[in-house]
């Protein structure tokens, strides 16, 4: 199938043989002529599968067949989670309209507020903006929704993780009723459902992908290690396997700068980017980055969803996301359009509850490999297909009680390393602390197929081979004893220690989320 097939204007396919999109992505194919149509969109689409297209194009064309925009007023709103997501497709929106006299702009927080404001004054077809900045806009009277003809919601699933509810419910009260409403997410969550009943009519769902899976063009491994051995380890990688430029997540601010600090000092050329930086500076790393001036861009998961690098080739999680769904997110920096790429966590022994949670979510048990030299002091548990396989046969009991069961193939081998040991053990495992959403989809993915629930009682250990290091393969542990009556096990916490106490004696705290960037 080609664009032209699809109902696209002459000067957007232009514009699209300029650019040199050959046909269109599986994604563009059943969601540009929905919006073409005018009809509402669910779109369940991950980066680099060509979704910002699939709905910049259709845009464009019925801004461009449909006249004019007045003063202060905008037609097409498009909600991002973060500002370097807003960026890139703000950027997106000016490449794919190059040959139409439509007007475009981008508003989010960071930045001086008043060169937005002139620029809505005079109208726009598009604004693409952060959800906390347009509405500083609105409370301003510098922006009318009167004109507004269709609203896309992109990458929803990251405005919830970063707490936007609020501001979304503001928003969405403020826009004209009649509209057209397109919702783009990478996962299809039971959050995500709710939001979508709310404010879609009708819509066309898409779902290009299986639900809550990692992309298949990304070599999956980690390396058990210390914690205080990271850094060490980390830069022992980049001499050892040679690597070019690599993108590193780490959990929080003060690790990223600490983590530039460590890289420079022994020089490594690094930049961050992180929430406490400036939208400019976090600008300058980013270019910096794609420009290849420094090999390693550290960031928080705040630049997970807004980085679009093209021929990325390395993506290091030094530490995990302590959501399971932002590990998709950052390994989707690499592998796309179609090319390899290559994902390495580094995983200590407080970890183990968030790999758990990864792997249960992703239908896979990543491939270890101990790196000579960095092994750990504080064991990093087996993770295996029986405790991934437990939360999995669970969710699929309460969603699907009649599906049939599906055999254990085994673990997949995979060629270790020079020098290192490959451990592929399993290990009964129960429900993670770290909770994943629901995985979804029936397609099985990763380097094992996970077994239905057996009636038979668990087995001992067994040693995989008997040689000094090799590692070890566990049929499961022997049941725990049954807590007394009335009481509630809770498991979790460094080391992982459990303790029973009496039902109704402790109060659950009301959590919150922080408020995202604005």
């Amino acid at each position: 199938m080609t664009f032209q097939a699809l109902g696209l204007i002459d000067p957007i396919q232009r514009t699209l043989e300029t650019l040199g999109y050959k046909q269109p992505t599986p994604v563009q194919k059943q969601a540009i002529p929905a919006v073409l149509a005018g009809r509402d969109l669910m779109a369940a689409a991950q980066t680099g599968t060509g979704k910002t297209a699939g709905f910049a194009l259709p845009i464009l064309q019925r801004l461009t067949m449909d006249g004019m925009t007045a003063p202060k007023a905008i037609r097409c709103l498009v909600l991002v989670p973060t500002r370097e997501l807003a960026e890139q497709v703000y950027e997106s929106f000016r490449s794919y309209g190059g040959n139409l006299p439509l007007k475009s702009a981008v508003a989010y927080g960071g930045v001086p507020i008043e060169p937005q404001i002139t620029k809505l004054r005079k109208g726009l077809d598009v604004l693409v903006a952060t959800p906390g900045r347009l509405i500083d806009l609105h409370d301003q009277s510098a922006i009318s929704f009167a004109m507004l003809q269709t609203l896309v919601l992109d990458e929803a699933d990251r405005m919830l993780d970063l707490g936007f509810e609020r501001d979304l419910d503001i928003l969405l009260a403020a826009l004209p009723k009649q509209r057209q409403t397109l919702l783009f997410s990478a996962t299809f969550s039971d959050e995500i459902r709710k939001l979508a009943a709310g404010m879609l009519k009708d819509p066309v769902s898409i779902q290009v992908s299986a639900s809550n899976t990692a992309t298949k063009t990304v070599k999956q491994w980690l390396i058990p290690t210390d914690k205080r051995r990271k850094p060490e380890l980390l830069l022992h990688l980049l001499k050892k396997l040679n690597w070019g430029q690599v993108l590193v997540f780490v959990k929080t601010r003060k690790g990223v700068e600490t983590l530039v600090t460590t890289l420079q000092e022994h020089g490594i050329s690094a930049d961050s980017i992180h929430g406490d930086k400036t939208q400019p500076a976090r600008l300058r790393a980013l270019a910096r980055f794609k420009n290849a001036e420094v090999q390693l861009l550290v960031a928080t998961d705040v630049a997970a969803r807004g980085l679009d690098i093209e021929a990325l080739p390395q993506v290091v999680n030094f530490d995990l996301p302590t959501v399971a769904e932002d590990y998709i997110h950052r390994i989707g920096r690499t592998g796309r359009a179609g090319m390899e790429g290559e994902a390495v966590s580094l995983v200590c022994a407080d970890e183990v509850d968030m790999l758990k949670a990864i792997e249960t979510l992703t239908r896979q048990v990543i491939h270890r490999i101990e790196e000579p030299g960095f092994e750990a002091d504080h064991r990093v548990p087996e993770t295996g297909p029986k405790g991934v396989a437990a939360a999995l046969a669970k969710k699929a009991a309460a969603e699907a009680p009649a599906k049939k069961k599906r055999p254990f193939t085994g673990p997949a081998g995979g060629k270790a390393a020079p020098g290192s040991v490959a451990t592929g053990g399993a290990a009964a495992g129960g429900k993670p602390a770290v909770t994943a959403r629901p995985a979804g989809g029936d397609a099985s993915l990763g380097t094992w197929t996970p077994p239905a629930p057996s009636d038979k009682p668990p087995g001992g250990a067994r040693s995989a081979g008997g040689k000094p290091g090799a590692g070890r393969i566990y049929g499961g542990a022997k049941p725990a004893a049954a807590a007394p009556k009335g009481a509630v096990v809770v498991t979790g916490g460094r080391g992982a220690k459990s303790m029973a106490r009496t039902a109704g004696k402790a109060a659950a705290k009301p959590g919150g989320r922080k408020t995202g960037p604005r």
